[in-house]
């Protein structure tokens, strides 16, 4: 990878907007320029829309495949289908073009979006709805390091258990940041920005990549079925006598 700038595709479907979008990092800076981005959202359409919103950031930004040098993809939390399709593209793009694909964790990306602005912030959580009445969320500390989570629970719990936790600001699903009566900003899904942002530690010195792995935080719906024992289905029949 090593020039002085880098071009990033950086992409996310871990809610119900689909993100994509492209960046420059400049050499020595660790705050990326956005050329072009798209965000979408129809979290029912994410593998429709996905490849072609990739086209139009690529033209837009008048960067073309050749001239990328790494992808950066959130893995969630998320759901099973949502993350499945940005995952599996970001996997099959970088693959095919012969670059790095470098997941993060979606939460940092909004709570690393949040940092950047020139608002004071020493503390923050990132909530995310997680359906089935629960969210995601995880607590930051200033800088952006992560201090606890990511985690999938009720959020009259997780209101109960961060009451005295220090939390300068709540992000994220709007529905949800609200019910901790702390100050909301303004970032609700991850940003091309808070994606780079939270890969730029790999991207500067890039490891070999680590594998993408998908942040569930819970088990699949679809269970596979017991074995039965053999001839459990055959028809009882009755012995004449």
């Amino acid at each position: 990878m090593g020039g002085p700038l880098m071009q990033i595709l950086a992409i996310d479907t871990s809610s119900d907007a689909v993100v994509t979008g492209v960046a420059n990092l400049a050499d020595g800076d660790r705050h990326p320029a956005v050329l072009a981005e798209r965000v979408v959202a129809d979290g029912r359409r994410h593998a429709e829309v996905l490849t072609s919103l990739i086209g139009e950031v690529l033209d837009e930004s008048e960067v073309s495949r050749s001239d990328l040098d790494a992808v950066v993809v959130g893995c969630g939390p998320g759901p099973f289908t949502g993350l499945r399709v940005g995952m599996a593209t970001a996997a099959a793009f970088a693959d095919a073009l012969g670059l790095s694909a470098y997941g993060v964790c979606s939460l940092d990306a909004i709570a690393a979006q949040e940092f950047s602005s020139d608002r004071a912030i020493s503390s923050l959580l990132v909530v995310a709805d997680a359906r089935r009445r629960e969210i995601y969320w995880a607590r930051y500390a200033e800088g952006g390091a992560r201090v606890t989570g990511p985690d999938v629970t009720a959020p009259a719990r997780v209101v109960a258990d961060l009451a005295d936790a220090p939390i300068d600001l709540v992000v994220g699903s709007p529905a949800h940041a609200e019910l901790f009566g702390r100050p909301i900003g303004v970032s609700t899904v991850p940003s091309v920005t808070g994606l780079v942002l939270a890969a730029v530690d790999d991207l500067r010195s890039p490891p070999e990549p680590a594998p993408l792995v998908p942040l569930y935080l819970r088990r699949p719906d679809a269970v596979e079925p017991k074995k039965k024992p053999r001839g459990a289905d055959r028809p009882h029949r009755e012995v004449a006598r």
